[in-house]
């Protein structure tokens, strides 16, 4: 199975080492938005889109690729990494679902893990969620990935 992996980590790496952990498992070239075209996805079986999170959204930057993708029949998925932990009625990983979704992508799933954060009243007290994604969230990222083969 071809797959590529969008994924736009700009604070720390926390989410290229997310997507790293996934393209092990699911041998994925790993890419940020602007390594890659918008038409360039239609070759693959299936896409991973994902980022850290900004003031509750996804990096606007991935947000920008997601919105110029042409239509797609594709299978998709999201993956976001985050400090603070996403709220149940208002997910970061619909915006970009729904999106993919509009573009005719089957969504196949979400994952999502804690990682460390360094946001403006966060750096007063050196960040939290230090040391994060741990061991355990990349497990747990693999995990997700061996799901959607």
């Amino acid at each position: 199975m071809k797959t590529l992996l969008v994924c736009t980590s700009v604070s720390h790496g926390n989410t290229r080492r997310v997507a790293q952990a996934m393209a092990e498992v699911l041998g994925a070239r790993v890419v940020a938005p602007q390594e890659v075209s918008a038409a360039e996805p239609a070759d693959y079986d299936l896409v991973g889109f994902g980022s850290g999170v900004f003031s509750q959204r996804m990096h606007p930057d991935l947000l920008a690729f997601v919105r110029a993708l042409p239509r797609s029949s594709g299978r998709a998925f999201v993956f976001a990494t985050s400090g603070l932990p996403e709220l149940a009625l208002a997910p970061f990983t619909r915006a970009p679902v729904r999106l993919l979704r509009h573009k005719g992508f089957a969504v196949e799933g979400t994952f999502t893990c804690r990682a460390f954060d360094t946001w403006t009243p966060f750096r007063l007290i050196g960040g939290i969620n230090k040391r994060r994604p741990n061991g355990a969230d990349l497990a747990a990222a693999r995990a997700f990935a061996t799901r959607l083969q």
